[in-house]
């Protein structure tokens, strides 16, 4: 919020200082131009269209007209931004008590759907409550929270959202496995090579109360379907590297 107040005021700042310098270069230069005026309102409600606010656009108007001819405002500059920041600061407020219902309420909802999946006969529950289902058993080696895996792999949610997938581009990704989200890191150490799992995460196992982005919720459940097709050992990293373009 901080930030978009910040870029409000220096926009508004900017826009008077360009146009008192064209006035005083040219003063017969069309400043009220139809266009030119209707592009600066395209402008500004551009950085004010997703905030939330609910505008009075007399008022609006007024306050901008007030300011351009330099006529008495109803407000000081400084009244002017304490407004703007109570306003943000109100929204701020809102915005975290909603997040913080849409949290419990997913709580809930996950913490059923995991109770129902894991009287499935197929689920193995582990003590973290992370829940895995084998699909194809693999045949290779294991690997530890320290190795790089070479994965396919669709992310879902419960409601069958996919929100990551490497199925698109049909290019596999490597992942350190100690450097992703603990459930993703847990799921595949219980895998072999040529083996493909579903992995059920927990929101303690994936991103918790933050969820991440529009697409993970707070308190999600994430569903992921992987297939760990290898284990990327050191030596088979120091040639990939070797073969790489210089500009890479």
């Amino acid at each position: 919020m901080k930030n978009i107040t910040c870029a409000i005021l220096v926009f508004f700042g900017t826009a008077a200082f360009c146009t008192a310098a064209a006035i005083a270069e040219n003063p017969n230069r069309a400043i009220e131009n139809a266009e030119t005026s209707y592009a600066f309102g395209m402008l500004i409600a551009e950085d004010l269209v997703d905030s939330g606010l609910e505008f009075n656009y007399n008022s609006f108007m007024q306050g901008f007209r007030d300011t351009m001819e330099k006529a008495e405002t109803r407000l000081t500059m400084n009244e002017a931004v304490e407004k703007i920041q109570a306003a943000f600061h109100r929204l701020e407020v809102l915005e975290n008590e909603k997040r913080q219902k849409e949290a419990e309420h997913n709580m809930a909802e996950s913490a059923a759907f995991l109770t129902e999946n894991a009287k499935r006969s197929r689920i193995i529950v582990a003590p973290s409550g992370l829940q895995f289902e084998s699909v194809t058993e693999g045949t290779g080696d294991m690997p530890t929270l320290n190795d790089t895996v070479l994965v396919h792999y669709r992310g879902t949610t419960i409601d069958g959202t996919v929100f990551d997938s490497t199925y698109e581009d049909g290019i596999p990704l490597d992942v350190p496995l100690n450097m992703v989200i603990p459930g993703w890191a847990e799921g595949l150490t219980m895998m072999k090579e040529g083996g493909r799992s579903i992995i059920y995460l927990p929101p303690e196992l994936a991103y918790g109360e933050r969820g991440a982005g529009p697409m993970i919720a707070p308190n999600s459940v994430l569903i992921f379907e992987v297939e760990l097709l290898s284990i990327i050992r050191p030596e088979e990293e120091e040639d990939y590297d070797e073969e790489e373009p210089e500009d890479y």
